[in-house]
């Protein structure tokens, strides 16, 4: 490589970083109005969700309540009538519960902090995935040949998917402070503990499956993370509605805030559908590793700990979709699979890279 070729890259390399940088920053103001969003939206209609599971009637299984207009209270001089989606929980006997109105609360004041937030976060995107493909243009290859590099690329891609699902007219606007909060400490574990230079790649690395299995894998993770945040906030609101139903108060805050989030079933829905959704493209994660793998080294496995980790988070997560599809499994159980699953995710990318010797030892850490 020539001095004027050198020179180019690590000018590139720095404008990579300067990106990253000024993409946090406004990752950063993001999530203050996110936090805006939560604190100035209306707090007047907490009450729905407490109505519907105590004093609602109770409707046979499978059965819909019409969607009836509800008044809130007068806020600033103005009442406002909202139509809440109805949604019909799985378990017979219980009642329709509606999802909550959002974060912003059906607020005008808080809506406007959240369409704010949701501009900063496509423009920190837009910012960041410039960052990326800087990176990519320095090294003149795949932007994930370490861990760096996979973390900038992981939090690019899972805005890309929350962003995707709001195109796509998706109630998932209480996706973002949780989604931007954990972007944040992404990058900032990415720009300290896990920064790397830009440099070339192993032998090994160069190949063409380095842009189809680790881009998949990419692109799975990010979505694997999107159902566990709604399995999380699952959990929260069923133990709420579960508390409601058994006459138990929850705090103000409790209330304030799982009032907002969608019923406790359509987060439920929500988690499996995306983590089926992604579970085949996760398997030919696999297969076309195993491919690679018959390439550079000559053997299609060996029990190298990341082949080991990625088989068994496959079948972590075919057990929480087996369990749902033909054991019946729904609810607090299915979202532990879950969870579970997902552990093993992080740990045979966060886990594997930096604390066990292997094959696939690239942290650049």
């Amino acid at each position: 490589m020539n001095l004027a070729a050198a020179a180019t890259n690590e000018s590139l390399a720095s404008t990579s970083n300067v990106l990253i940088y000024s993409s946090m920053a406004v990752y950063l103001l993001a999530f203050f109005a996110h936090i805006a969003e939560w604190l100035f939206g209306s707090r007047s209609k907490v009450a729905r969700t407490a109505a519907a599971i105590t004093g609602g009637a109770k409707t046979a299984p499978g059965a819909r309540k019409p969607a009836r207009a509800d008044a809130a209270a007068v806020k600033g001089g103005t009442a406002v009538l909202d139509r809440p989606k109805i949604i019909t929980r799985a378990a017979p006997g219980t009642r329709d519960i509606p999802d909550g109105p959002g974060a912003a609360g059906g607020d005008e004041q808080g809506d406007l902090y959240g369409r704010i937030a949701i501009s900063l976060t496509v423009l920190a995107w837009a910012v960041e995935a410039a960052g990326v493909v800087t990176r990519a243009l320095s090294v003149q290859r795949a932007p994930w040949g370490n861990m760096y590099e996979f973390n900038i690329t992981f939090s690019t891609v899972a805005v890309t998917v929350y962003l995707t699902f709001l195109v796509m007219k998706k109630n998932v606007r209480w996706l973002g402070l949780p989604l931007i909060t954990t972007v944040l400490l992404d990058l900032g574990l990415a720009v300290t503990v896990l920064y790397t230079a830009s440099d070339q790649l192993v032998p090994a690395l160069h190949s063409y499956w380095l842009w189809i299995h680790v881009s998949t894998a990419i692109f799975c993770g990010a979505v694997f993370y999107v159902g566990a945040a709604a399995t999380v906030l699952y959990l929260f609101r069923e133990r709420y509605e579960t508390k409601l139903a058994a006459g138990e108060k929850p705090g103000a805050f409790a209330t304030s805030v799982m009032e907002r989030l969608p019923a406790s079933a359509t987060l439920d829905k929500f988690g499996y559908r995306v983590n089926a959704a992604v579970f085949p493209l996760w398997t030919f994660t696999i297969i076309a590793g195993a491919i690679w793998a018959g390439d550079a080294w000559g053997r299609y496995w060996g029990w190298d700990p990341k082949e080991v980790w990625s088989f068994i988070t496959w079948v972590a997560y075919a057990a929480y979709l087996h369990a749902r599809a033909t054991a019946g499994w729904k609810g607090r159980k299915a979202a532990y699979l879950a969870l579970i699953a997902f552990g093993c995710w992080l740990f045979n990318y966060y886990g594997v890279n930096i604390f066990v010797s292997g094959k696939h030892s690239y942290a650049g850490v």
